[in-house]
């Protein structure tokens, strides 16, 4: 005879038989969270690898491979950007460098040199009462310690006692008391070059010339005047070619820079000047090294060369021309042989390390990242 089921053994058989498929659907939930666990700690880990985390374990790899992948460009600022060189040549010295701090020399410091050795920084074609690029360059020269030179053109327009007060004062009129200028073609606009000598003193002045010397350190350092008509000619045989030769005679240095305002060999607007070539002549002779000139209103550099412009590795003096005081800039119509590097879109001053035996070079732009850097042994 059958036993009667007890009271709830039929409910408890219903609901065991109920709890099966339950068992099963969290099974499988649970393993579909265990795969997506995975996928998701597979894709973070790639990520993070790709984004070049350095963390624990990490390389930093991915970011430069996907660097190269993409063609990925170094950041603004990395190079220099000067005119590209004719022909092919390699520009001496570091013309890749980022713009350097201000004060910094911006390249190694040449054997036998040290951070006590003397600086000259400067430019030409500086002060206008119209514009803003002459307090640029002013502030540079106040962080850059050491003299200062110009290179002529001084105030704009014609160089008279009120443009020197209002126009160049008010700027490089700060460094006055360690300057060392050049007198230019706007400089003489006034009469008898009376703003120039009245504002920077008979200091800027020898036998009643408007040229004089100097020694920083281990160089010797000459200042002309090349505005030749004004200064009754340039050749040897004038008073400032015979001063300029009794000089170099006498100088017992082993490295010499010159200073004036135009240059004789150019690839800007005013281009060549042939009236100085006999102060090439002469520095080429007595083994001169650096010159340095304005006019043109641009920044170029050449590779040392002869007086007759060939290239001379040996003997060679170095030109630079440095237009970038403040005045607006202008393109370069020509150029010249030589020439290593040009700049006309950024105002800047030079910045010259004089060491015993060698010199280091570092144009510092205002407000743009050009740079152009480079060392050079004395003669």
């Amino acid at each position: 005879m059958n036993e009667a089921p007890r009271p709830g053994s039929s409910r408890r058989r219903r609901s065991l038989g109920r709890g099966r498929p339950s068992i099963a659907v969290a099974s499988i939930l649970l393993a579909a969270c265990l795969i997506l666990a995975l996928s998701l700690t597979s894709v973070f880990g790639l990520g993070r690898a790709n984004r070049g985390g350095t963390g624990p374990g990490g390389s930093g790899v991915g970011l430069a491979s996907a660097s190269a992948r993409d063609g990925a460009r170094p950041s603004a600022g990395s190079k220099s950007s000067g005119t590209p060189v004719a022909g092919g040549q390699s520009p001496v010295g570091s013309h890749g460098v980022a713009s350097p701090g201000v004060g910094s020399p911006g390249v190694a410091s040449p054997a036998g040199s040290s951070r006590t050795d003397p600086v000259l920084v400067g430019a030409g074609d500086i002060a206008t009462c119209g514009g803003s690029a002459d307090e640029a360059t002013a502030n540079l020269l106040d962080g850059i310690e050491g003299t200062i030179f110009t290179a002529g053109d001084n105030a704009y327009e014609d160089g008279t006692e009120e443009e020197f007060r209002d126009c160049y004062g008010p700027n490089w009129g700060r460094q006055l008391a360690r300057t060392r200028p050049a007198a230019g073609n706007h400089d003489w606009q006034s009469s008898d070059l009376g703003g120039y000598l009245g504002y920077f003193g008979q200091a800027v002045t020898t036998d009643g010339g408007s040229w004089y010397a100097y020694d920083l350190g281990t160089w010797h350092i000459i200042v002309l005047d090349s505005n030749c008509e004004q200064v009754l000619g340039c050749d040897a045989d004038s008073s400032q070619g015979r001063w300029l030769a009794a000089d170099l005679a006498t100088s017992t240095a082993r490295c010499t820079m010159a200073i004036w305002h135009h240059p004789r060999w150019s690839s800007g607007v005013h281009g060549d000047s042939q009236a100085v070539a006999p102060f090439w002549t002469m520095l080429y002779d007595a083994g001169a090294d650096v010159i340095v000139n304005g006019h043109d209103h641009d920044y170029e550099r050449f590779a040392p060369q002869d007086p007759d412009g060939r290239a001379n590795a040996t003997r060679g003096i170095r030109e630079f021309v440095v237009g970038t005081g403040g005045i607006d800039l202008r393109g370069f119509p020509g150029n010249a042989a030589n020439s290593e590097v040009r700049s006309a879109s950024d105002h800047g001053v030079i910045r010259f390390g004089l060491h015993d035996g060698s010199y280091s070079w570092t144009f510092i732009a205002a407000g743009t990242d050009f740079s152009d850097s480079g060392t050079g042994n004395c003669h």
